[in-house]
């Protein structure tokens, strides 16, 4: 009879998608990752739970380094840790920023990737910090709460500014797709003839932070991914800055997923206001979907659609 180790009486985790040929995840690993609703909060996880986790590290070093310190507070003393990560998304650093916490690493390369692996030590060095870095704050400049990873999570996005700037004073049921912090739903909400707006982002940190940002009984926050549908119907409105990134590439069918979901969303008659990088095709699928579509402006790199159902 073998012996039983950590990694037999204790869960495992999962952050993200790690390709299985790259990296194996245990079978039953409990998923953590923001972006993969229903995910469970790794910021909640019990400090020495969890026997292995396996983590695809985000691209941004803030965010990746706050990841690794908190795979690394859930893990027990030796538990493994598996960490990649594509060489030009951070990949090359994940040694270094482990080391910094004070494991020992072995690494590994393989397509385009580089696989870090080590044991949790009994006290990992800089924990503390990442986590102060990592985490949710007031940005004073923004006004906003927000948090590192969040999409435009320090700026105000300009395709975003521009459509602000642009929408007009909306009235009755809407939704703003892919709400993010809520900027554009701060300015929805001005209109005293918005009788309920459904915020959804597939980010449950922007849902988190989203939730404080505003404070107001019509809106209602929804933590999903809408290319899976959204279930709403009869809108007036909807309103989208669309993502055209997945994993870092380009992926102009996020964005068309987008316009079918509110036009599934909306009824006869309803608007769909819509802002995206000018080189963005999605004149097509708007007129295959709604009745008119009008360019409304053109600036700055960017462009407004109001397309009508």
């Amino acid at each position: 009879m073998g012996s039983i180790t950590l990694q037999d009486t204790q869960p495992s985790g999962v952050y993200g998608t790690p390709p299985a040929e790259l990296a194996e995840t245990p079978e039953g690993a409990l998923q953590f990752s923001p972006l993969i609703p229903g995910s469970r909060r790794l910021e909640e996880q019990e400090e020495g739970a969890l026997g292995t986790m396996v983590v695809l590290a985000p691209h941004g070093t803030v965010e990746r380094r706050y990841t690794i310190a908190l795979a690394l507070r859930a893990l027990a003393p030796d538990g493994a840790l598996t960490v990649l990560a594509p060489k030009d998304k951070g990949g090359s650093r994940i040694a270094k920023e482990l080391k910094a916490f004070g494991c020992d690493v072995a690494e590994t390369s393989r397509r385009h990737h580089r696989i870090c692996a080590c044991t949790r030590p009994a006290l990992p060095a800089g924990l503390d910090q990442a986590l102060a870095e990592g985490g949710p704050r007031l940005d004073d400049g923004l006004g906003l709460w927000t948090w590192p990873g969040i999409f435009s999570w320090n700026r105000i996005d300009p395709g975003s500014a521009l459509l602000e700037q642009t929408l007009p004073a909306l009235s009755g049921r809407g939704a703003d797709f892919g709400c993010g912090l809520g900027i554009l739903a701060r300015t929805i909400l001005t209109s005293p003839k918005v009788e309920h707006l459904a915020m959804i982002d597939i980010d449950r940190r922007a849902v988190d932070m989203a939730g404080r940002n505003i404070d107001d009984p019509r809106a209602e926050l929804r933590w999903a991914d809408i290319r899976s549908g959204t279930g709403l119907k009869g809108l007036d409105f909807a309103v989208m800055n669309p993502p055209f990134h997945d994993g870092g590439a380009e992926d102009q069918s996020l964005g068309q997923a987008f316009i079918r979901r509110a036009a599934e969303a909306l009824r006869p008659g309803g608007v769909l206001w819509l802002v995206a990088n000018r080189h963005l095709p999605y004149e097509a699928v708007l007129k295959s979907l709604f009745k008119r579509v009008t360019p409304k402006v053109e600036a700055s790199g960017y462009k407004i659609y109001e397309a009508v159902k």
